[in-house]
């Protein structure tokens, strides 16, 4: 899939400024907003001293390469996550319950491509997850982690879903303001790297007249996507999941108004990097 966009003009409302010395990277984030969105700032943020190519770090890179000890360590990290997520008001536990007991699990029959060969990069453990994003485990608690991540980037607002708001509404209104002043109407949208959804409801939500079409490499995250899509009741232009590898698409070229990647580029390697800019 080839896409044709006027990206040297694009605005963006959400970035982060990252100054770099010998000893630390320090990075400010902020986001810059419309009238009718807050604005935030989170300051400076400093690498950990066991982070980087220091003995400390190595010395934490040989313990978490140990099997028994990385066990215990993902053990205790997960439940910190967890404990800190629902003392934030995100029922980390019964979300993902409720998911693990529902109909999920036939929602895959309709949802995966069987043909699709996974990328090596795609097999290994990730987010503590030891089958990475292929698994049950990983889709259930997706969401959750989702809140959890958009809490913490934005400590200071009242509640989770002022917090979301802030994050999402500035991503959605650049989106908006950068098509409306040089592309006119959006009609059809790509969410790459839509993982349960959460990102393509909000596209689907801010553009009900656009068709909009979520993919991701894990079935299991649209299988919990498309479930969670049909509770939320019906459209006027149901969202289109489709399974499939983000840098081999299989889409039409030139088909997207917009194509949106929502916290995907910040999680690949530079390999990964230069393999979605080609599809681009």
């Amino acid at each position: 899939m080839a896409l044709c966009t006027p990206t040297q003009k694009l605005s963006l409302a959400f970035y982060a400024e990252t100054r770099r010395t010998r000893t630390k990277q320090s990075t400010t984030v902020r986001m810059v907003a419309s009238s009718d969105v807050a604005t935030y700032e989170e300051g400076q943020l400093e690498r950990p001293k066991w982070a980087g190519e220091t003995p400390l770090s190595r010395l934490v890179g040989a313990l978490i390469s140990f099997k028994p000890i990385s066990a215990v360590l993902k053990f205790g990290a997960r439940q910190v996550l967890i404990s800190t997520a629902e003392k934030n008001d995100i029922p980390w536990r019964a979300m993902t319950k409720e998911i693990l007991e529902s109909d999920v699990y036939k929602e895959m029959e309709s949802i995966q491509n069987r043909s699709i060969v996974y990328p090596a990069y795609y097999l290994n453990p990730f987010h503590a997850y030891d089958d990475g994003n292929l698994s049950w485990l990983a889709a259930a608690e997706a969401e959750a982690a989702d809140l959890s991540m958009t809490r913490r980037a934005i400590p200071y607002a009242s509640s989770v879903d002022k917090a979301n708001d802030v994050m999402r509404g500035n991503w959605l209104q650049a989106i908006e303001k950068h098509h409306q002043q040089y592309a006119g109407e959006i009609r059809d949208i790509l969410d790459i790297g839509c993982s349960v959804g959460v990102s393509t409801k909000c596209l689907a939500d801010k553009f009900p007249s656009a068709k909009v079409t979520g993919l991701d490499l894990s079935p299991y995250f649209l299988a919990v996507a498309q479930l969670k899509e049909k509770k939320g009741g019906p459209r006027k232009n149901p969202i289109s999941w489709v399974h499939a590898i983000g840098e081999d698409s299989g889409l039409p070229s030139k088909s997207f108004d917009v194509v949106s990647l929502s916290y995907v580029v910040c999680l690949l390697s530079n390999s990964e990097h230069l393999s979605v800019e080609r599809c681009l």
